[in-house]
């Protein structure tokens, strides 16, 4: 009989957690953050704009704009001036909307020392310069660690405890390997993890940037699909062939493929892509099911991440010469007028080629005239 030989115990290093941890941008996830790091017992500022906001989070532990039921821990230093916020902050997240990262950037850098770790927790390109958001807040805010937390969560459920895990991501120097409990990333992962969120680490923050980027555009691919009637079979395929054009991405960019097989890629996707509790999801699924986009969300001026991502990740691709057929068939239904039916039809029908990498094939489809007319009447 064999015998069964267990690995030895890895026993786990002990980072200490930042004592004061600043949160920029009180809207729903960064309102949660801010209540798992209080709950981990990390000290913690909370920066919003909205003057009755702040006080309501500091005084009646509401956030009734974008957490109304979700009661928060008491002690959460909400204000309005960001210099208050930062003052005395070991670490920073930043989780204001990807298109104002570079205006709070140039301001929180006014108010930061050069060596203070910020991660960033928005999820996008900059369309005008194709600069990813860990690259805008560097050139921002001059030298200092930049990373990235990102993962499936659902702000409300994390703020309510429920069982959570996403990933903190910084470049690891020469000294982080000696001493990574020492590191940002694993410092700010103790920082925030509780009873129920979970943190890992990573040293790939390209990676985990670019899956919560194109993930958003893949979500808006599949609400299409399911508002036009179609079911797991399709979603599974969408999902799964993002995927690959993440990983074709972030490998073009110096990330690792890998990385996208995590939370932050995979993780976030698979979430993003089965509920309309996305806004990309829920988007897709209204223009699949025949709304103009001005009627979507009932009207409302509804800032949907992905759809600003359509264009700037499919740009970012052009210029790294990386195919990425899911996201170009929803960059040309959202900003080039294209046919819902029709460009999904020919993005089914077009060649068949080989799933792994090392197969150079293309096949023309037999379908595909098929495809052009029957299948995009049926999305129709």
């Amino acid at each position: 009989m064999t015998q069964f030989i267990p690995l030895p115990e890895r026993l786990p290093l002990r980072a200490k957690p930042y004592e004061k941890l600043a949160v920029l941008g009180a809207g729903s996830w960064g309102t949660a953050l801010a209540a798992l790091a209080k709950r981990a017992g990390t000290h913690v500022s909370l920066w919003g704009r909205d003057v009755e906001a702040m006080s309501a989070v500091a005084t009646r532990q509401r956030n009734a704009t974008y957490l109304p039921d979700v009661p928060l821990p008491a002690g959460i230093d909400a204000t309005t001036s960001m210099q208050q916020a930062l003052d005395g902050a070991e670490a920073v997240l930043l989780v204001t909307p990807s298109r104002s990262i570079r205006e709070v950037c140039a301001e929180a850098a006014r108010h930061l020392d050069a060596e203070t770790p910020v991660a960033l927790c928005a999820k996008g390109v900059e369309a005008e310069t194709g600069l990813m958001m860990t690259q805008v807040a560097e050139a921002e805010l001059g030298v200092r660690p930049c990373g990235v937390l990102s993962g499936p969560t659902f702000a409300r459920e994390a703020a309510l405890g429920h069982p959570t895990a996403a990933t903190v991501a910084f470049p690891f120097t020469h000294q982080d390997r000696l001493a990574p409990a020492a590191s940002p990333a694993a410092r700010l992962a103790v920082s925030v993890s509780t009873e129920s969120f979970r943190a890992y680490l990573s040293d790939d923050p390209i990676g985990v940037e670019i899956g919560g980027a194109v993930k958003n555009v893949i979500a808006i691919a599949c609400g299409m699909m399911t508002g036009a009637g179609f079911a797991e079979n399709t979603r599974a395929a969408l999902i799964t062939r993002g995927v690959d054009e993440m990983k074709a991405l972030a490998e073009a960019l110096g990330g690792r493929r890998e990385t996208v097989t995590g939370l932050a890629g995979i993780g976030d996707l698979s979430l993003t892509c089965s509920s309309p509790t996305s806004r990309n999801m829920a988007l897709g699924m209204q223009l699949g099911a025949g709304k103009p986009r001005t009627a979507c969300f009932d009207g409302r001026a509804v800032v949907v991440e992905g759809e600003l991502n359509a264009l700037s990740v499919t740009q970012l691709a052009h210029r790294m010469r990386v195919r990425m057929p899911i996201c170009e068939t929803v960059r040309a239904i959202l900003h080039e007028g294209d046919d819902l039916g029709l460009a999904f039809a020919r993005l089914w029908s077009s060649p068949i080629e080989g799933e792994p990498r090392t197969l150079a094939i293309a096949l023309d489809h037999p379908a595909h005239a098929d495809a052009v007319t029957g299948l995009a009447r049926r999305i129709a």
